[in-house]
């Protein structure tokens, strides 16, 4: 646990240094940090996540809030020297409240996808990197709107993101690997603002796409 918060301290020290709001260096790091296995385990995982979201969609929603919780105890608790109790109390806290509040769970996690994907968007053309935030609230406002009156957009929205995210920073690990593609894979992360938020955006909208139709075909599928 002391790694991950010494990793978040690294990326915001190295915003406070450079002007970067995006913490490139920390996504790089974790692309680079997967093995072989690792990587092909992540790919399997983030497809299954990407096209079958909507099934297992309020585990997913716990686990979501548990890992939040977690990062939100462990910066708490380091102001007070606990930093393993306090990551530990927020992830049972948040993790537990999600079960009874699952409709609203949900709803804040499509928000914060819209938001996400409206700050990648903001990356890619390339506008002024400290007011990012205006283009993530954009879609926090809308991406919140339609999740709440629309919960099925909700639940596609947010597993989609999350099974693309795992999906790309798998197979960039597996390119990473690859020695012949390993300057290549560094080079777009780094040079081209467009390469990210497009590369999550497309596996993003065909898992919506792909969830829809599935849900679609789904009887017995509860909200």
């Amino acid at each position: 646990m002391n790694s991950i918060v010494v990793l978040a301290q690294a990326s915001v020290e190295t915003a406070q240094r450079t002007g970067k709001i995006v913490p490139i260096d920390f996504i790089y790091h974790q692309i680079t940090l997967l093995t072989w296995l690792q990587a092909v385990i992540a790919v399997s995982f983030g497809v299954v996540y990407l096209m079958y979201g909507w099934r297992i969609f309020k585990a997913l929603t716990v686990i979501s809030f548990a890992l939040l919780g977690l990062y939100g105890g462990m910066t708490l608790g380091q102001n007070f020297g606990e930093v393993f109790l306090g990551g530990l109390t927020g992830l049972i806290l948040l993790g537990l409240l999600s079960i009874p509040l699952m409709r609203w769970g949900v709803s804040i996690l499509g928000g914060i996808a819209g938001g996400i994907l409206t700050a990648g968007i903001w990356y890619a053309f390339n506008l002024p990197e400290q007011y990012i935030w205006a283009g993530g609230l954009v879609g926090v406002v809308a991406g919140g709107m339609i999740s709440f009156i629309v919960f099925k957009v909700a639940v596609m929205l947010f597993s989609s993101l999350g099974g693309s995210a795992i999906v790309v920073t798998g197979f960039l690990a597996l390119l990473h690997h690859y020695e012949p593609t390993t300057v290549y894979v560094k080079d777009l992360i780094y040079n081209n603002n467009w390469f990210l938020p497009i590369a999550l955006l497309l596996p993003t909208v065909i898992g919506v796409i792909v969830q829809n139709k599935l849900i679609k075909g789904s009887h017995d599928w509860q909200i």
